[in-house]
């Protein structure tokens, strides 16, 4: 039997594509994880969870782990619209859906908008999981690049004048990530976070906010996408993956009325009732905005640590972005092959995220590696710089 045979023209496209998780390559023992985009271990609230779990549970018996679930399900929804409001996006019941994640999300949005003939932008380098999550609708994606202030709106602008002039199909959705970039760690300035929302406007193109990191800014919170929009034109996605638990997988997207009712039709039922409902319970006792605080004051003391030891360690002509919050930090390693050079950092004790995984076309990130501060401890992240370094300086002096 030719199984392949079965499969429409969509899905043997997607199926041609890189494997999901290609870039999580197999860590040894003892190696220091500077690789790892996860909280910290010691500052998961797995405590604070276990009470909400026997609280739920003690309180509701077995209501929560039926089909329709508990009660508390309706009210995560009012909860996370209650912390949007507090961060000036105002939004109102029926303009939320609650998903399993952020990818989840990210999928919906591309599944009710996207087919094999529309385009849409992301910026490169861009979260590979969303890249992977695009190449299954379309092969239709159009890169602009960043630096230091995200995504260069100047570039944006220019290739919209030019295939309008060329009458070209323009873009129907834009992917971004316009607060602590992954896997850049840059923050989109305000005046390009206007030049988009006008770009928006004037070319008719839909925005993906993806806010994953947005909860854990080291200073003043930039003002989101969402909170600038006049015309629903800002799909919100937002995680408590980065600032509660990952594995709880609660996402949620925040956007017009008639968007999250055909984005419902296509989620129908996946989703993890109990798990929302357990989420809920823990949110009952949590203040978020209390909690934001002492993660970022933690992962700031990481990412000080990180940023001090690449200036001692790490040999001339490196470079690298000081993120303002997040997790990440993005390596720029020029004439130096970080694939290639893995498996030998791997073997002297530390590993990285290459950085081709991030581009559309992966040659473009050859250079590049992505760290993160979050995961690791202090000693291990001071260690495995050096070790890094060590590496780096021996690869450049080939």
């Amino acid at each position: 039997m030719k199984r392949e045979a079965y499969f429409p023209e969509v899905v043997k496209q997607a199926l041609s594509n890189i494997p999901p998780g290609s870039w999580m390559s197999a860590v040894p023992e003892g190696c220091i994880r500077l690789n790892s985009g996860y909280p910290a271990a010691n500052l998961v609230p797995s405590t604070e969870l276990k009470e909400a779990t026997d609280r739920l549970l003690t309180e509701e018996q077995d209501l929560p782990l039926h089909y329709i679930g508990s009660p508390r399900i309706d009210q995560l929804k009012t909860q996370l619209i209650e912390r949007m409001n507090e961060r000036k996006m105002e939004v109102q019941e029926d303009e939320v859906l609650v998903t399993s994640g952020a990818c989840q999300a990210i999928d919906l949005i591309a599944r009710i908008l996207l087919d094999e003939n529309a385009f849409i932008i992301v910026e490169s380098p861009t979260y590979m999981e969303a890249l992977e999550i695009f190449q299954n609708y379309t092969k239709n994606i159009i890169t602009i690049p960043i630096d230091a202030d995200g995504l260069d709106t100047k570039q944006l602008e220019g290739i919209l004048i030019e295939r309008t002039k060329k009458e070209e199909p323009l873009p129907k959705l834009l992917y971004t990530i316009p607060t602590f970039q992954n896997p850049t760690g840059t923050t989109l300035s305000f005046a390009r976070r206007e030049k988009l929302i006008k770009l928006a406007k004037e070319y008719d193109f839909l925005i993906l906010e993806d806010d994953a990191y947005g909860e854990l800014a080291f200073g003043e919170s930039p003002t989101t996408l969402k909170s600038l929009d006049e015309e629903d034109r800002v799909f919100y996605v937002g995680s408590l993956s980065k600032i509660v638990a990952p594995g709880m997988r609660i996402g949620w997207i925040a956007a017009h009325s008639e968007w999250i009712e055909a984005l419902f039709w296509f989620k129908k039922d996946l989703e993890h009732p109990f798990a929302q409902s357990v989420m809920s319970a823990y949110l009952e006792k949590v203040n978020l905005a209390h909690r934001s605080v002492l993660l970022t004051e933690k992962y700031e003391e990481k990412a000080v640590i990180l940023y001090e030891a690449l200036i001692h360690f790490m040999p001339e002509g490196v470079k690298w972005y000081r993120p303002e919050g997040g997790y990440f930090m993005w390596i720029e390693v020029p004439g130096v092959d970080t694939t290639a050079m893995l498996a030998k950092a791997k073997k002297a004790g530390v590993a990285y995220v290459p950085g081709q995984y991030f581009f559309l076309h992966q040659d473009e990130g050859k250079s590049f590696l992505r760290l993160s501060f979050s995961y690791a401890s202090k000693e291990e992240i001071k260690k495995g710089i050096e070790i890094l370094s060590h590496v780096v300086a021996e690869e450049i002096n080939k």
